[in-house]
């Protein structure tokens, strides 16, 4: 798995998450004005992975 990051129509940026195969699993879902914003925000999904699941 990989991360892009990248930026938008508006000049902000973001990141998608692409499986080893090359298909998109996830992206920011917002935009980021400083790039640092945007790979902190990498580095929470990252670091989320003993998060709990709830079903709603």
């Amino acid at each position: 798995m990989f991360f892009a990051i990248y930026r938008d129509v508006s000049n902000q940026w973001r990141w998608t998450l692409f499986a080893n195969n090359n298909r998109k699993i996830a992206n920011s879902g917002e935009g980021y004005f400083n790039k640092t914003d945007c790979l902190n925000a990498i580095s929470l999904v990252k670091g989320s992975g003993s998060a709990p699941v709830y079903e709603r």
